[in-house]
């Protein structure tokens, strides 16, 4: 299981609004764990709709898609998002993760 913060479903919501796709194209957020980077594994987020494997969440509002395999990889994680004038962005808190690289943006399991 994973864990949304109200602050980034409220931001993944405001972007999926604002975006220019039709809204029956973008239903939600897509959460991925893809090889590559320079820790062995990266995270994929996209806007779009489920797919038939997917696990479906919803977190304050938000549905949330997570396929079978990344699952393993994000089991309690939490996705947050941060709007301070240094770091703003969404950041995903990995328990699972023993290494990450120094920009933070791959890991490894």
């Amino acid at each position: 299981m994973i864990n949304v913060t109200e602050s980034a479903a409220q931001k993944a919501i405001t972007l999926i609004s604002n975006s220019e796709a039709p809204t029956e194209s973008v239903l939600g957020l897509r959460m991925q764990v893809v090889g590559g980077g320079c820790s062995g594994f990266q995270y994929n987020l996209e806007f779009g709709a489920a797919k038939d494997t997917d696990k479906v969440f919803e977190f304050h509002g938000l549905k949330v898609f997570i396929d079978p395999r990344s699952t393993l990889y994000l089991a309690g994680s939490v996705l947050d998002y941060n709007d301070g004038l240094m770091d703003s962005g969404f950041k995903i808190t990995n328990p699972n993760a023993k290494n990450t690289c120094g920009c933070g943006e791959s890991f490894n399991v």
